[in-house]
């Protein structure tokens, strides 16, 4: 990889990034991106604005999924009347493998650190997920900067 930054998630803007691949492997979880923003103020962007970047990387270490959540909704009718809710659906463990395949060809609405872990929000195709992992660093591997007119 051209360019790697350690503990810089604050530095991207992931929100409608492409999900290329997803798996867990080694201990670590392994993210492919792609139309990620580098913003400004990244340690390897020299340009004064923000760029883009296809094929990033985006790696949790020592990564633990806290849990993995299939989040609920509600139907209301054209007068407002609920007509049905759907409750939030715990992912297994075991079935962690299979629904971060499902992730593929989705888009991350968001990658959050907070102070215990990393918050992921997927838009899957039908439903929106919710991942909670615990890492000890998070680490972004691209090739090449792209300029965000050309998109």
């Amino acid at each position: 990889m051209g360019y790697r930054t350690v503990d810089e998630l604050e530095n991207f803007d992931m929100k409608d990034a492409h999900i290329s691949n997803m798996e867990i492997s080694s201990g670590h979880l392994f993210i492919t991106l792609d139309n990620v923003t580098i913003k400004s103020s990244n340690s390897c962007n020299r340009d004064i604005r923000d760029m883009r970047t296809n094929d990033l990387v985006f790696k949790l270490q020592d990564a633990q999924i806290e849990y993995m959540i299939k989040e609920g909704y509600k139907v209301y009718n054209a007068d407002g009347v609920l007509q049905n809710e759907v409750d939030d659906e715990q992912i297994t463990a075991e079935n962690y493998t299979a629904a971060m395949k499902e992730f593929i060809e989705c888009y991350v609405y968001e990658i959050t650190k907070e102070q215990d872990g990393y918050l992921i929000d997927i838009d899957g195709e039908e439903s929106t997920y919710k991942i909670k992992v615990r890492a000890s660093h998070d680490v972004e591997e691209w090739e090449k900067f792209l300029s965000k007119d050309t998109m």
